[in-house]
Formats: C-alpha cells, sequence, structure tokens
C-alpha cells in the first residue's frame, strides 16, 4: 500500500530564510528565480507501508530523486535531512564519514553540485551523503551549524564538524573528504 501526498509550497522574497545565502557575485540572477513559477515549488511524498520499504519516503526535489529515512544513516545515495532528522541520522552513522551539503532552491552553484553530490555518493559507499534544504522550517539547524553561504559542505565524524567547504568546489570537497577519511 502507498500513500501519496501533495506538499505545495510558497517561498517568494518575503517568506526566503533570512539567512545569508549564496554571494550576489554567484547568484544574480536571485530575483528571477523567486518569480513566478520557481517560487512555487511542488513536492511529492510517497510513504510505503508494511513490507514495501518500511519508514522510506521517496521525496522528488528539483530534478534529483532523493531518500528520506527516520534515523537510518544510508550510503551509496544522498538523504534529504530536515532539522528534526539530521542529528539522529548523524548519531546513527557511527563512525562513518558525514557529508552535508547545505543548499537552498535558488541557489545557482547548489544546483550544478547537486548530480556532481550525487554522483559522489554513488562512488564513495563507506561515506554518509546527506542533504539540507537551508529554507525558514531548517532555519534553527542550519544557524547552530554557522551556514553564512550557500552551497556549504559540512563534513562530521564521530558526530562532530571536522571539515567545512563552501562554494561549488568539487575538487576541494572531494580532498576535504579524502583527508577525513583517512585520518
Amino acid at each position: 500500500m502507498a500513500l501519496r501526498l501533495s506538499i505545495s509550497s510558497s517561498h517568494g522574497p518575503a517568506s526566503s530564510p533570512a539567512i545569508s545565502t549564496c554571494r550576489p557575485a554567484a547568484c544574480r540572477r536571485r530575483p528571477a528565480l523567486l518569480s513566478g513559477s520557481a517560487a512555487s515549488q511542488k513536492r511529492s511524498l510517497t510513504v510505503m507501508t508494511g513490507s514495501e520499504m518500511r519508514g522510506v519516503a521517496s521525496v522528488r526535489s528539483s530534478s534529483l530523486e532523493t531518500t528520506s529515512v527516520g534515523a537510518e544513516a544510508v550510503t551509496g545515495q544522498v538523504t534529504e535531512v530536515s532539522k528534526d532528522t539530521f542529528w539522529p541520522i548523524v548519531k546513527a552513522a557511527g563512525d562513518k564519514v558525514v557529508v552535508l551539503d547545505m543548499y537552498t532552491q535558488w541557489c545557482g552553484p547548489c544546483k550544478v553540485m547537486a548530480p556532481k553530490f550525487q554522483e559522489m555518493s554513488e562512488k564513495n559507499l563507506d561515506v554518509v551523503f546527506l542533504k539540507l534544504d537551508c529554507n525558514q522550517d531548517n532555519k534553527p539547524l542550519a544557524k547552530e551549524l554557522g551556514i553564512k553561504v550557500v552551497p556549504t559542505f559540512k563534513i562530521l565524524k564521530d558526530g562532530k564538524v571536522v571539515k567545512e567547504v563552501t562554494g561549488a568546489k568539487i575538487d576541494e570537497l572531494a580532498h576535504a573528504i579524502e583527508t577525513v577519511k583517512s585520518s
């Protein structure tokens, strides 16, 4: 049995996060992205019950498919987290390295990094890859983690942030992950 819910949200300029996001030089098109259909995002949430995949929900966000799971640290994919699920998943990861992509829906560099981040998750099967939409709902966690620009990547080991990479720097992120894995 599957349950399908449609969730609509309007994040126009008035309801945008108060977090400083995207450097102006990198995101000059922000007003255009916030107008029209981009301001009204629709998401589809599928919840499977019984033997179909207990507790797993598939969330379509922008053009990438991600999975949101209760408190399970899954490898080989990118898992969408929220302020409520982030720390339980980090705890469930135990001694595995956790990489968190902090992004916003309207950020151009974030959209460029998303497929590269997904590819990294498929290649690094010993690392847990998470992503957090720094919208109004997740603002408390974004603030707690000290985000100032997006994209920001936080690398955690044993539940503590040990490295940070800001901006769309895939090579720097890959190097940081390898450094943390080997330490």
